[in-house]
């Protein structure tokens, strides 16, 4: 399962969120996340690719944006 599948089935699951409204280029703020929502939903995807997400250095504004932070961080991980 790709990053962009496992993220997807996440805001779904967690979020309550359409599949078929979770394109890459939708922003977060249009998906209607608070902040509380958006930590909320930092843990998750914490949880579920087994990473840590620095909470400074890292702007995340739409969908692609966390796909690409994701990979990096796993690609990371797996280096090191």
């Amino acid at each position: 399962m790709s990053t962009s599948d496992r993220l997807k089935k996440l805001f779904v699951e967690n979020l309550e969120l359409r599949e078929d409204a979770l394109s890459p280029e939708v922003t977060l703020e249009s998906l209607g996340l608070d902040s509380l929502d958006k930590i909320e939903f930092m843990f998750a995807i914490e949880d579920e690719f087994k990473i840590k997400v620095p909470e400074r250095d890292v702007k995340i504004n739409t969908i692609q944006d966390l796909i690409d932070i994701i990979d990096k961080f796993v690609s990371e991980k797996k280096q090191g």
